[in-house]
């Protein structure tokens, strides 16, 4: 039967609250023009219908494609309305619940956006498997859409094989390290590029056969350096003059896996490589992919990245923004400034903090 639990600690508060889009940016997000902090009266379990579940936010995922959310413009997912709270995927604990699938406590992954509490549809709602060696966030990362969409991309779409030289853009991030680990392990050679020298050191840990700091003023020249076998595969997390650069390093037939363009989300006038000829001369087949795509797959997906992660083929970081949701639209600008090694979370409530049974 379904479970119902009151949590007190967060009952007893009149009012929770959520960050919703006030304006729509024309280039960065603006820190308080942007968003606003909303006040909102306190739901419970007395609002919860059959087949819904309560839950507050503990740890917020910060993702690239945000920024399109907030563009008016059609995608693969409708935009964010202005007034309507910020999309978003989260790690969460169940407080209550009117659902079998679900008992208070248990800790779940969701997309309730930027808010400390949401009521959510049960089949909407994911329950946290963590895996041996795992951790609880690696939900929103390796194990999440981050991971996946590493996953995908790189099997998938670039169709990597042993002997295969593969370039990666945003190489340091979420997603781009996870790329290029699992490139290694498919016994391909791999090039990270990065925008710090502290990244690139992390990307020759991780197993990197080179990597490049793009900030570097000599990056032009050391990137036709160390693509002088020149390019199987280039993952793109970028665009920019980094695919262009990459465009022209390609070989006959090369793969290019066009998993995001960060370099270009913000700007008012986005632009695109001056060299795109190249894609007939060299017959480049260039993809793009959305990693929803793939959701039939994610359970056989997630149980191969979970095996590697437990024999200790798979490393990650995280970089952790302190300040519940206040901070989020400020590490949001911030992702696009490069702050975040590995994948961007926003701590919303500590999982040990009071409220629900731990089960870390």
């Amino acid at each position: 039967m379904p479970r119902l639990n009151q949590n007190k600690s967060i009952m007893t508060q009149s009012t929770y609250q959520s960050v919703v889009l006030a304006k729509r940016p024309k280039a960065l997000v603006v820190p308080g023009e942007t968003f606003e902090l909303k006040e909102n009266k306190m739901i419970s379990e007395r609002d919860l219908k059959d087949g819904e579940v309560l839950v507050e936010s503990l740890y917020l995922s910060l993702d690239p494609a945000m920024r399109g959310w907030l563009n008016d413009a059609r995608s693969y997912v409708p935009p964010v309305q202005i007034g309507e709270t910020m999309r978003g995927f989260a790690l969460c604990r169940v407080i209550s619940s009117k659902s079998a699938s679900f008992s208070p406590g248990q800790f779940v992954t969701c997309t309730p956006g930027w808010t400390e509490l949401a009521i959510v549809p049960a089949k909407d709602v994911t329950l946290l498997d963590v895996p041996s060696n795992g951790r609880v966030t690696d939900a929103l990362g390796v194990l999440g859409l981050t991971g996946l969409t590493a996953y995908f991309g790189i099997l998938d779409v670039g169709k990597v094989k042993a002997g295969d030289f593969v370039v990666v853009s945003g190489a340091a991030g979420a997603t781009g390290s996870v790329v290029c680990q699992i490139a290694k392990l498919k016994g391909a050679r791999v090039l990270g590029i990065a925008g710090s020298d502290e990244k690139v050191g992390w990307l020759r840990e991780l197993g990197c056969d080179d990597a490049l700091n793009y900030k570097d003023p000599e990056f032009a020249s050391k990137f036709k350096a160390s693509t002088k076998d020149l390019i199987d595969v280039f993952f793109d997390n970028v665009g920019g003059d980094v695919l262009e650069l990459a465009l022209s390093r390609a070989k006959p037939h090369a793969r290019f896996v066009m998993c995001g363009a960060i370099s270009q989300y913000n700007s008012a006038k986005p632009v695109g490589p001056k060299n795109f000829t190249m894609i007939i001369a060299m017959r480049i087949k260039m993809q793009g992919f959305i990693v929803f795509d793939y959701a039939s797959q994610y359970a056989a997906a997630r149980k191969e990245i979970a095996q590697w992660l437990a024999e200790g083929k798979l490393q990650r970081k995280e970089t952790i923004i302190k300040g519940g949701l206040k901070a989020a639209e400020k590490g949001l600008l911030d992702l696009y400034q490069g702050i975040n090694t590995g994948k961007l979370l926003v701590e919303i409530k500590n999982p040990g903090a009071s409220g629900g049974e731990s089960r870390l």
